[in-house]
């Protein structure tokens, strides 16, 4: 950059006062704050993060120097809402990730519904994973098969949903060809994320995991058991048919404001 392009050392220090009011600023409003979504927080925290990185920009330009602050981008926070202060419609958009760990137990629990078809598909449909997948998720409901994914092979990923206000609700069949192209993130009241970033118990679990893994090690040893045996657990668990796992809901932490 070059010497006349430089910001004064005035604007630098004009920057660092838009800075310490808007601490202010933001104290004031968590102190008055009225609960947890209290807009003028909200308000208060963009307009310090704004000064905050101006303020930053301005010392890096003028002194090549940087401050220890973080300042959230456009690209890792949600733009401020912008939709109807009393939205009489809603979409509630979700998207859930999962990993086929275990292939035949998928495939077992697709043969299941097959058989229970009364007017027995052939059972074709169950031989492939992307077959499987297609007869389980249209028997169970997303949120059957999030609580109960153990049982299907699957293992969690991450997942988002977000609730997104509208004047009004769209006419049938307006967006059922590209569901999600739509989505307005300053339309967002609320959004929750699920991820293995947002866990503080994340290390915690592999270390009980390989715990686990070692108990097991034992156990084989002392009673050598073989795969035969393993596939009839398998079989044996399967049609036991177990209920939703209780401990399967992860919590939900708020991304954003």
């Amino acid at each position: 950059m070059s010497d006349a392009a430089q910001p004064t050392a005035a604007e630098v220090r004009a920057a660092a006062e838009a800075v310490k009011t808007a601490l202010d600023r933001h104290l004031a409003a968590v102190e008055r704050r009225s609960g947890e979504e209290d807009p003028a927080v909200y308000d208060a925290f963009n307009q310090l993060a704004a000064a905050a990185e101006a303020y930053d920009e301005l010392l890096y330009d003028r002194y090549d120097e940087v401050t220890p602050f973080e300042i959230p981008g456009t690209e890792d926070s949600m733009p401020p809402y912008t939709g109807p202060e009393e939205p009489s419609a809603l979409s509630v958009l979700i998207r859930r990730d999962y990993s086929v760990a275990e292939p035949q137990r998928l495939m077992a629990q697709a043969r299941r519904v097959e058989a229970a078809d009364e007017e027995g598909v052939g059972g074709e449909a169950s031989g492939t994973v992307h077959g499987a997948l297609g007869l389980l998720f249209g028997e169970f409901e997303p949120d059957e098969i999030a609580s109960r994914h153990k049982e299907f092979g699957l293992e969690e990923g991450d997942s988002t949903l977000w609730v997104t206000a509208a004047d009004e609700t769209a006419d049938p069949g307006e967006w059922l060809e590209a569901p999600f192209e739509q989505a307005d993130p300053e339309l967002v009241v609320c959004r929750f994320d699920v991820s293995a970033v947002f866990d503080d118990e994340y290390d915690d679990g592999l270390a009980d995991d390989d715990a686990d893994a070692d108990v097991d090690d034992e156990a084989d040893d002392e009673g050598d058991v073989g795969a035969g045996e393993l596939d009839e657990d398998l079989d044996t668990d399967l049609d036991d048919d177990p209920g939703p796992d209780e401990d399967a809901e992860p919590a939900r932490l708020e991304a954003d404001r």
